[in-house]
């Protein structure tokens, strides 16, 4: 059995010289001259031949400002990055002053167009705790089977099977494509860490799964459900809530999260990039 299956894993898995062989014939064949892009004016992914971003929709959603102009020539400047109108600047600073959670107001703020009031805010979160929950029997069966030691794969593989339990996977009215969003930004965190854990698990490690607490923000229940002993700092929470709306301004900087309108996807080595403010690990690290 032992020596079957090493012959499988050689022959699905193992770049052999006919492999390569096959692969310099494609690049052979397949090879367009460069020129050409020039000629037809082609854009080649969404910038030009000169780096400049192409013009590939509209949206009043957010913004980038990368440039500036001075003595009538644009220029690049410090990048700002608006959710809505509103510099995420100040979005963040208005968080930290106030001293509160910024992640669920920012959602908001992103499909509905508006920053909410107080009781719209306590209401929005109320659906999201509601909504933080998955299909029975689907972490067993989807989130357990094959986990992966990238999360963002996890992530994706658990989404295509939820169209599986969804009776409307494929209406897209308003309503119900609203009402999937919100089930996507309140389900994330839980396919995120549960992917995590599952894939360490499969590696030896001891199996804990958490559910969320309808008491806490995004932030906290992340950190809350991917440690054992469930503990946290404050710091550590405020942290983590900034990182999807810091991102965009110096992704260099701070690669802790990606934001995937309007919710929190974790990079595929989610966790050691998050370090300190995760200190577990999730499958290998990648070089940045």
């Amino acid at each position: 059995m032992a020596e079957n299956t090493s012959n499988l894993d050689k022959t699905l898995f193992d770049i052999t010289p006919e492999i390569e062989r096959l692969a310099k014939l494609c690049d052979e064949n397949n090879a367009i001259d460069k020129d050409l892009y020039t000629k037809y004016d082609v854009k080649r992914g969404l910038r030009d031949v000169n780096g400049k971003g192409v013009l590939a929709g509209l949206t009043n959603i957010s913004d980038v400002c990368a440039t500036e102009i001075k003595d009538g020539v644009e220029v690049p400047c410090a990048g700002n990055l608006y959710y809505r109108g509103y510099n995420v600047k100040d979005l963040v600073g208005g968080f930290l002053k106030d001293g509160h959670f910024g992640f669920e107001e920012t959602a908001y703020l992103l499909l509905f167009g508006e920053l909410p009031n107080e009781t719209e805010l306590t209401n929005f979160k109320s659906t999201l705790a509601e909504r933080r929950t998955l299909p029975s029997t689907f972490v067993r069966d989807v989130i357990m089977k094959a986990p992966s030691r990238d999360v963002m794969n996890s992530m994706t593989r658990a989404i295509l099977n939820l169209y599986s339990y969804d009776a409307k996977a494929d209406d897209t009215s308003i309503p119900n494509v609203l009402r999937q969003c919100l089930n996507l930004i309140s389900q994330f965190p839980r396919l995120m860490v549960y992917g995590c854990l599952a894939y360490n698990y499969r590696q030896g490690r001891d199996l804990y799964i958490y559910s969320p607490d309808p008491e806490l923000s995004t932030a906290e229940n992340i950190l809350m459900m991917l440690r054992e002993d469930r503990k946290y700092t404050t710091l550590e929470a405020k942290i983590l809530d900034m990182a999807p709306l810091l991102i965009g301004i110096q992704p260099h900087k701070l690669r802790l999260c990606r934001l995937e309108f309007p919710v929190v996807a974790a990079h595929p080595q989610m966790v050691h990039q998050l370090a300190p403010v995760v200190p577990a690990s999730c499958g290998r690290q990648r070089a940045a």
